[in-house]
């Protein structure tokens, strides 16, 4: 029997790196679906590009590579569409163009390809440009009839501040309800944390993702926030926090493979998250959470593994 030695994600029976992503890809389309309602048709431009963009990197990079290519297994479209869902929906078009440069060629392809990366692509692609052009990256814009409570509005793009941005200068910030179905401004794919949770529960009825991670991730913020007399409801559905505990914490590749693995990861994520939130200078901190998250992320299944029953255990 030969022993085959590969990186993650590890499949067993009949599941493949294709059917996988396309899985995720399904998972996002809700939120996809109310980006456009919320933001305008824009949001498909942007997210095209962004896929197109992954796609393409990945592919030159295993021509110049001579590697065998791998933009079938469609994880270059799954990074495109989350290079995307992280910025507003006012972004030039060339920097989802610049995301994909990061995200693709810098974190993906230079440190191995698939299975290799230290983090999260779009993650890191995110973090990068919201440094490098953080006024473009934080140029909210949102149709009018959503920009304010009771708005009538025409359906014009007018700009508006995110809910964390307002509760953070002190001004109103829009209802549970209006923030659970994303009537207000935000990055195109965070906004609505109904779209999101369909996403969740496609992902997990199909088995891609176990719930460990994005529940003790959103259930630790909730606790700090309750802890610092802030109000938990808004902290969950405000910011990236359901996008990033969803579809981003959850990377196999960057991820603990262990279930008490996952449960310290999501509540490391968590603790970051709040501490930034609710003692940093940021209104946000998913990003940066997770991050610093998936540099532990060797530490934390080195002291997670699961033994063979009957082993022997080293001097």
């Amino acid at each position: 029997m030969n022993l085959i030695v590969s990186s993650s994600p590890h499949l067993r029976g009949k599941r493949t790196t294709q059917n996988l992503m396309l899985d995720v890809i399904i998972a996002l389309m809700p939120a996809l679906a109310v980006s456009v309602w919320i933001f305008g048709p824009r949001t498909l431009w942007i997210t095209a590009i962004s896929v197109l963009s992954c796609v393409a990197f990945e592919f030159l990079s295993n021509k110049i590579r001579k590697k065998e290519t791998t933009i079938t297994d469609l994880s270059a479209v799954v990074t495109g569409i989350l290079i995307a869902f992280n910025m507003p929906s006012s972004i030039p078009l060339w920097i989802p163009v610049l995301g994909a440069v990061i995200a693709i060629v810098v974190i993906k392809e230079m440190f191995g390809g698939l299975g290799q990366n230290f983090a999260n692509p779009a993650l890191v692609a995110r973090i990068v440009l919201s440094l490098s052009y953080p006024a473009l990256m934080n140029n909210f814009t949102v149709t009018s009839r959503w920009a304010a409570a009771g708005s009538s509005g025409t359906g014009d793009m007018v700009s508006s501040a995110t809910p964390l941005a307002l509760k953070a200068a002190g001004e109103y910030v829009p209802n549970t309800m209006r923030m659970f179905l994303g009537q207000h401004a935000g990055v195109i794919g965070e906004v609505s944390a109904a779209a999101l949770l369909l996403g969740f529960l496609y992902l997990v009825v199909r088995k891609v993702i176990k719930p460990w991670i994005p529940l003790c991730f959103v259930a630790t913020v909730a606790l700090l926030a309750l802890a610092t007399k802030n109000d938990p409801l808004f902290h969950i559905l405000a910011g990236g926090l359901m996008l990033g505990a969803i579809f981003m914490a959850t990377d196999y590749v960057t991820s603990p493979s262990t279930t008490k693995g996952m449960i310290l990861f999501g509540i490391g994520c968590g603790l970051l998250t709040g501490l930034i939130r609710f003692f940093g200078s940021l209104p946000e901190g998913v990003s940066y959470a997770i991050l610093v998250m998936n540099l532990l992320v060797p530490t934390i299944d080195k002291y997670t593994a699961v033994h063979p029953v009957g082993g022997v255990k080293r001097a």
